[in-house]
């Protein structure tokens, strides 16, 4: 019953993943790499947009300490995300080593989306969205490298294609709340560093200021929920 309504529960991601998956197996294939590469990137890194990055460190020849400075940037959000699950995860055992590994922004959607249904198992429901969400991912992934290694493509704006998700993401959050204070406390952080610190020194100030909002408005937040 647990692994049916996670199953159904991520339906959404596997949508998504294989579509987002299919489109960093084709880059890969672009540059030469074959299905053996997707398979190990998405299974040891599993992170979305830095599989997406590494593309290019890998082809330009990228040292160890510009892959470690750029997978920080690029994953510095997840930080974040960690200290929202402390309580969350803290009593999965033994679970808890993999759904730290493979904590992802839609995974996280899905963990936080609300309360489990009576009957349904929370710790197994969490190991089984992560563990199903991965799995679309590798299938998105191994496919495109499949494909990208017998069709040729214009592989011009693939890599936008996790932004795309995101929105998505976002968009259903939205709609499945009444109120939206949270998201807009979002929003409203994201384009004051975008405009204050620039497109490419943003995200780490972003999250920092969300944190803070969050966490000072929190009390508020929760019993403004609680009313709805």
């Amino acid at each position: 019953m647990t692994l049916k309504y996670a199953f159904k529960q991520s339906l959404p991601v596997m949508a998504g993943y294989i579509v987002l998956g299919t489109g960093f197996g084709v880059l890969l294939a672009s540059k030469g790499y074959g299905p053996g590469w997707a398979f190990l990137m998405s299974f040891f890194i599993y992170a979305g947009s830095m599989q997406y990055v590494a593309i290019d460190l890998i082809t330009s020849g990228a040292t160890l300490i510009t892959t470690a400075i750029m997978t920080l940037m690029v994953n510095a959000r997840h930080l974040f995300y960690g200290l929202s699950m402390i309580d969350r995860y803290r009593n999965t055992q033994p679970y808890k080593p993999y759904l730290i590994f493979g904590l992802t922004d839609e995974t996280y959607s899905l963990v936080c989306s609300g309360e489990v249904p009576a009957g349904i198992e929370q710790n197994k429901y969490y190991f089984y969205v992560t563990l199903l969400d991965q799995i679309y991912w590798i299938l998105g992934s191994l496919l495109g490298s499949v494909l990208g290694s017998i069709i040729l493509f214009n592989t011009t704006g693939i890599d936008f294609a996790m932004t795309a998700l995101f929105l998505v993401v976002f968009t259903q959050q939205w709609l499945d709340t009444k109120n939206h204070c949270s998201a807009l406390i979002g929003v409203f952080c994201s384009i004051l560093c975008l405009w204050l610190f620039g497109p490419d020194r943003f995200l780490i100030p972003t999250m920092i200021l969300i944190t803070l909002l969050l966490t000072v408005l929190k009390k508020q937040l929760e019993n403004e929920e609680s009313h709805d």
